[in-house]
């Protein structure tokens, strides 16, 4: 008999609240982000979230919004299996970061990328924190 992991259920929102939540209350973002001022789209394929960080807080996610409801900087974009590949606990080669995955895999930097590049050590412990609230589908 093989047991299976039970599968985790939540809506779009309770993922972007888990999320808001983890980066709010991580050290090291509170640690490095006084200056951490944007607004990013993760954009997941069926699911997209405008993320909008004030002073290294978390002020707003934004899900699913419409092209004209919420203006964001750059977008980070790639396909759900990539996602759910990135946000495993030990991700398999090629998933554990941005610039792997966007050379290796689907994922794709779009935008202002001077504003990602400003802000790189802050969205990357937040992508790292995929890892412990979830895929974001």
């Amino acid at each position: 008999m093989t047991m299976t992991a039970p599968t985790l259920t939540r809506t779009a929102q309770q993922w972007a609240d888990a999320f808001a939540k983890a980066s709010n209350e991580d050290p090291e973002i509170q640690a490095h982000g006084k200056d951490f001022t944007c607004s990013y789209l993760l954009d997941a394929t069926d699911q997209a979230f405008v993320i909008r960080v004030e002073s290294g807080r978390v002020v707003q996610v934004a899900v699913d919004p419409g092209p004209l409801d919420v203006r964001y900087q750059f977008a980070i974009r790639a396909s759900a299996e990539t996602w759910r590949n990135f946000s495993k606990p030990e991700p398999p080669p090629m998933f554990h970061g941005i610039w792997a995955a966007s050379f290796q895999r689907d994922m794709r930097l779009e935008g202002d990328l001077l504003v990602l590049m400003q802000n790189l050590r802050c969205i990357t412990r937040q992508l790292e924190l995929l890892r412990t609230v979830g895929s974001p589908v």
